[in-house]
């Protein structure tokens, strides 16, 4: 049975993008050269709620590839595959091409 995790509030389910560990010719990358931590966004959550009780919306919307910080975030392994989960506040932004 397949389940599909739909994030509360503010939240946003990443799959983070696992840098390649060798180049195409077979040589040994270190881990330190991919420094880049990023992933792409699977699902958001409606938004936060202000004092006044409307929705703030988050930010990203599924797809977009974020950049996303050293530390942080929930890990969440739905079947074989694992996800983590951030407040949108804590994602540093959107990588584009």
């Amino acid at each position: 049975m397949a389940k599909r995790l739909l994030p509360t509030l503010n939240r946003v389910l990443v799959e983070k993008i696992v840098p390649p560990s060798k180049t195409n010719a077979g040589i040994l990358l270190p881990e330190k050269s991919n420094k880049l931590k990023s992933g792409t966004v699977i699902a958001v959550g409606p938004g936060a709620r202000d004092k006044d009780g409307n929705t703030i919306p988050v930010c990203f919307k599924e797809g977009d590839t974020v950049l996303l910080p050293d530390y942080g975030g929930t890990q969440v392994k739905l079947g074989e595959k694992e996800y983590h989960l951030y407040s949108d506040e804590d994602i540093l932004g959107t990588l584009h091409d």
